[in-house]
């Protein structure tokens, strides 16, 4: 070819090339052109909400509850380890820091394939990439797609840096079992911080992008290890890990298990009364806009409230015997069951039992007198006798190899038991601004999550008396006030059979008795002479006065005895009235929330009840026959703010202070020597409270409270029917309530409200609750309101010589 000829073809090669390059460039605009628009911006990265989940905790930050699809622990990128990011780098995109968003190779690997096999295959793709993908684009393997992605990868890299483009995709990326991002992975596999993982935990955890479905160590074991172990090869050949530490984290035992969220307190009935209010004003945001709520909860006192309730139902449940066995193991399995006692077989019936409330599954080897072998997730266990002598094993009642029962940890000591068919609700609340303290609504919220503290209405039975007394006070009787204890009977003009007689526990008659007597001792039958002298409408009326429903107090004699049904929040509540001087307060659950962003959306003003806040000078005590001044010793009393309370912030005056100090005195005998005497070895003087007892031993109750903690316990069936003889307030409901006690007020001093002016110290002759000189033989002292002074005494009873009185018929 001639000289000329060469430099034709070269110039039109040139032109050609040229041409070719001005025709790429023109698409290339154009296709920018048309896909620019179409992307998001980069800064909408940072507002695209995580999906973090509700997260519950008491008010000391015991985290109580979570809730969401998923879970994500969002982390910057200076709480990265470094051999994390390595990981990932050497699994996903070892070039991340030399490439602008956009690996050339990669892409050119994936046209090859493409021209060599016809198949469209994702390959190429950065971590900037996969970002883009994620958070913007689908999953879907289209050029189109592809073409979207590298553009906005190339945006991305173009308005961040490399650190916050690492941190945005390690917090985003879905690495199966609902954990989005590595710290909830870490949480999810191994139960530990990122931090604290080994380099084989770690490089396990960047391996699972590629198939996080597949390949995670809960779904298959084998494929999680292989994809670790290709990531350390990695690491090893970018120089990330050297030949020792490469070694050791591939001879690593894949140790990973399902570790659901660290509940430090197991608080689940109030953990699901933050999640039900809180969905009811934001929808499905509230398990994706990471809301923190910090509730009122104590911890030390929650955790004394499981322990309290449980011991009370499992002290019920050996009080009324063994029910037998739970189940049995299949037929199959007994044969081989002295020999292989921890055959998989065999543990994976057992793991088919979860715990319950700490009782754990365990298989019967064999029972003899003195000895029961069973076989638990761990191991065989000897229990001795006293660990089972409760269930009274004879001939007729007895275990058999293969019976599945339920064993406890009691202290150091393992325990035979069973899940209480019986039931309980425990609240406490601060009866200053009615925060709840503690609160458990049954034995086991994943039996069954029914919170018997709020939705179980139960006949409040004795409970109810305390209003009664009050209301009567109110009216102008006083605690020397005289009742007569003795038999009444309601006829039915209709027919015979409805005549009404009530009567005393025991069945029993202690003829006229003061008030304060007859509310330690719990006497039915004063009660009702009580409500008749006050007036049944009146009662209602009064009772209202603590929160109650008036509409649903009966109108008629039976209101006296507790025939009313109340939750336990509401009895807590009403008594409440009764801790904190006379104010109603409003029970409270929930502290604060928090958003997302760490932004205080809400925090509690709840009404404080005040005492201080109209509390006149006191009144010196007079001597009722001398007329002069006496020295009365100075309780411990309630602290006074500096501040008083603005009248905004103060909840409602309900009850006078002067009949809530007699009321609160009235109650302090029922602890001290009446139905609750066993309440004394508390060793406090400072409590006060009411047993109650339902029709036929159908419920309960002790409602107790010290000037700063009001506490309720109930105890029953859910299906209403008879707990047993004996089983009364005293018996199946104070114990616990003491238990709690015991921790609950641990460190925190005695203290009393103030005596209010207006009460008047007094000598009484008991028999007639008249006026006595100081110092008279047998006389009594009390202490009554000063403008309802008793008149002096004529030795005669109200009620003469009960002896030879007949009973009341009306």
């Amino acid at each position: 070819m001639s000289p000329d000829r060469r430099r034709l073809v070269g110039r039109i090669a040139l032109i050609s090339l040229l041409v070719l390059s001005l025709a790429a460039a023109g698409g290339f605009l154009m296709l920018r052109a048309w896909v620019m628009p179409q992307l998001p911006s980069v800064a909408s990265l940072h507002e695209i909400r995580l999906g973090v989940p509700l997260r519950v905790y008491t008010r000391d930050g015991k985290l109580i509850g979570e809730f969401g699809a998923e879970r994500r622990e969002p982390l910057t990128y200076a709480q990265l380890p470094k051999p994390l990011v390595q990981a990932f780098l050497a699994a996903e995109d070892d070039r991340f820091f030399e490439h602008s968003g956009v690996d050339v190779a990669g892409l050119a690997r994936a046209a090859v394939v493409l021209a060599t096999t016809g198949q469209k295959r994702q390959g190429g793709s950065t971590i900037t990439q996969q970002l883009a993908r994620n958070v913007y684009l689908t999953n879907e393997r289209s050029f189109t797609r592809k073409i979207k992605e590298i553009f906005l990868a190339r945006k991305i890299e173009s308005e961040l840096s490399k650190e916050q483009i690492l941190e945005l995709y390690l917090n985003r990326i879905f690495l199966g079992n609902r954990a989005y991002g590595v710290g909830a992975a870490a949480s999810v596999y191994f139960g530990r911080e990122v931090g604290k993982l080994t380099v084989g935990e770690m490089a396990l955890i960047a391996g699972l992008p590629k198939a996080p479905s597949r390949d995670n160590p809960l779904n298959n074991a084998d494929r999680a290890k292989n994809r670790r172990d290709y990531v350390l090869r990695r690491m090893h050949d970018l120089g990330y890990i050297d030949d020792s530490a490469w070694k050791t984290a591939t001879a690593e035992p894949i140790t990973a298990f399902e570790h659901p969220a660290l509940v430090e307190v197991e608080a689940s009935y109030v953990a699901e009364m933050v999640r039900a209010e809180l969905y009811a004003k934001h929808g499905e945001a509230t398990y994706t806009d990471g809301y923190v709520v910090t509730t009122t909860l104590d911890s030390t006192r929650q955790l004394a409230a499981n322990a309290a309730l449980r011991g009370g139902l499992l002290a019920y449940e050996e009080r009324h015997g063994f029910n037998g066995a739970e189940a049995k193991l299949p037929p199959a399995l007994l044969a081989t069951l002295n020999s292989k006692p921890s055959s998989p077989e065999v543990l994976v019936q057992l793991a088919a039992r979860p715990p319950v409330a700490g009782l754990q599954p365990a298989v019967v080897l064999s029972l003899t007198p003195e000895l029961l072998r069973v076989v638990t997730d761990s191991g065989v266990v000897e229990l001795p006798k006293a660990a089972f002598a409760w269930a009274g094993f004879n001939e007729k009642r007895t275990l058999a190899a293969g019976d599945i029962v339920r064993i406890a940890k009691i202290g150091s000591n393992l325990r035979l038991t069973q899940i209480p068919e019986v039931q309980g609700a425990f609240i406490a609340l601060d009866p200053h601004d009615g925060g709840v303290q503690s609160l458990v609504g049954g034995y086991d919220f994943f039996l069954g999550n029914f919170n018997r503290v709020t939705q179980a209405r139960r006949q409040v039975g004795s409970g109810f008396k305390p209003f009664l007394y009050t209301a009567a006070l109110s009216k102008g009787y006083t605690p020397a006030s005289i009742f007569l204890d003795a038999p009444v009977v309601f006829t039915s003009s209709v027919n015979p059979d409805d005549d009404w007689r009530p009567g005393n526990y025991e069945g029993k008659f202690r003829g006229p008795m003061r008030l304060r007597d007859a509310l330690a001792l719990s006497r039915n039958l004063v009660s009702v002479r009580v409500a008749q002298a006050v007036g049944i409408e009146y009662t209602r009326e009064f009772a209202s006065r603590f929160g109650f429903d008036k509409s649903r107090l009966p109108a008629d004699l039976t209101v006296a005895l507790g025939s009313a049904s109340m939750t336990p929040m509401e009895q807590a509540r009403a008594y409440a009235v009764f801790a904190n001087g006379g104010f109603l307060i409003d029970p409270y659950f929930i502290a604060s929330i928090t958003d997302g962003t760490g932004r205080e959306v809400f925090h509690a003003r709840p009404k404080l009840a005040c005492p201080a806040c109209d509390a006149p000078p006191p009144e010196p005590v007079l001597d009722p026959v001398t007329g002069q001044p006496v020295a009365v010793p100075e309780p411990q009393t309630v602290e006074v703010p500096e501040a008083l309370v603005p009248p905004e912030d103060r909840a409602p005056r309900v009850l006078a202070s002067t009949l809530d100090y007699l009321i609160s005195s009235m109650l302090h005998d029922v602890v001290t020597r009446g139905t609750a005497s066993q309440v004394k070895s508390l060793g406090r003087d400072d409590l006060a409270g009411k047993t109650a007892t339902s029709n036929d031993e159908t419920d309960a109750w002790f409602n107790g409270f010290s000037t700063t903690l009001v506490a309720v316990a109930w105890v029953g069936f859910d299906q209403p029917k008879p707990l047993g003889r004996g089983e009364v307030g005293g018996r199946a409901a104070v114990p616990m309530w003491m238990d709690y006690m015991k921790t609950a007020l641990k460190g925190v001093p005695q203290l009393k409200q103030p005596r209010p002016p207006g009460l008047t110290d007094i000598a009484i002759n008991p028999a007639t609750g008249k006026l006595v000189a100081g110092g008279t033989p047998g006389s009594l002292s009390e202490i009554v309101q000063s403008d309802h002074l008793p008149p002096p005494d004529d030795g005669i009873s109200p009620y003469g010589n009960p002896d030879n009185a007949a009973a009341d018929i009306f």
